[in-house]
């Protein structure tokens, strides 16, 4: 799906379109789109498509529209410090977006299912803050992707203020999804041909609202291994100041940034550092 606004002959040309047809709404979600350039996750061949109003794909790389990822920006109502979880988190676009609202106290996971696709967005990541200036003018919080079906997600896992899913959600996994939210939290996701936004209002309370219709492709079913047991994908964040070595991971049902107050952390020193735990059992 695509193509509901005209092309554009840059990054920021793009986003004036998608201003003017009211796709970007507000001032936080247009300094993200516009701080990162969409041609940066084409690769080089195709760069030329990157502010047409289209999705891309080759191989299993993978981009949605940039109408789609307006929206998805949107209806997550971002704010500085709230946990993010991206299911089908391919390039990496999207995520490196929603870090730099998000801020030095949030924080930004990625599941991914094809490994090729994590390693690509990790070399997108890394030479977004090596070279990017955007870098420099924001609060980032870094992305931390790993590879792994999200249907697999370890039920000791943290539950997420925002959770986005870049696949079509089949019904019979709607309640998978939700339960990954805080109360309070947001979820958007393609559920029967609609790109829905629920937000978690009490432990067993739903609101509803669809967005419009889009076109996704199916959540890829998980494969069990040898042994009959699901894969578990880890999601656990450790973040270590580089002065302290103080390191605090998140638990089970506890919030996904417990180094909110820790002592001798500097907002936007960017220095902190992660330590990823992806495991299969």
């Amino acid at each position: 799906m695509g193509g509901a606004v005209s092309a554009g002959e840059d990054n920021d040309e793009l986003i004036d379109n998608l201003k003017e047809a009211q796709y970007i709404r507000t001032d936080l979600v247009e300094q993200a789109f516009r701080a990162i350039d969409r041609a940066d996750y084409y690769l080089e061949e195709f760069k030329e498509n990157a502010y047409k109003d289209l999705a891309w794909k080759h191989g299993n790389i993978h981009l949605s529209a940039p109408c789609i990822y307006s929206e998805v920006m949107e209806a997550l109502d971002l704010q500085p410090g709230l946990s993010f979880l991206n299911l089908g988190s391919g390039t990496g676009y999207l995520s490196s977006m929603v870090g730099l609202i998000l801020g030095p106290f949030g924080v930004n996971h990625g599941v991914e299912l094809h490994s090729d696709v994590t390693e690509y967005a990790k070399q997108k990541l890394d030479v977004f803050i090596r070279t990017s200036d955007s870098f420099d003018k924001f609060d980032f919080c870094e992305p931390l992707f790993v590879t792994g079906n999200c249907l697999e997600i370890a039920p000791d896992c943290c539950q997420y203020d925002r959770v986005y899913c870049g696949a079509g959600v089949q019904k019979e996994h709607e309640e998978y999804m939700k339960n990954l939210l805080k109360v309070g939290g947001i979820l958007v996701m393609p559920l029967e041909e609609k790109l829905t936004k629920i937000t978690r209002t009490g432990p067993s309370a739903w609101e509803t609202k669809k967005i419009l219709a889009v076109s996704f492709a199916p959540l890829v079913q998980p494969c069990r291994s040898e042994s009959g047991q699901p894969r578990l994908v880890q999601l656990r964040s450790t973040p270590v100041h580089s002065t302290t070595g103080c390191a605090q991971p998140a638990g089970p049902g506890q919030a996904c940034y417990p180094w909110q107050h820790q002592e001798g952390y500097a907002p936007g020193s960017h220095q902190r550092r992660w330590t990823e735990e992806h495991t299969y059992v």
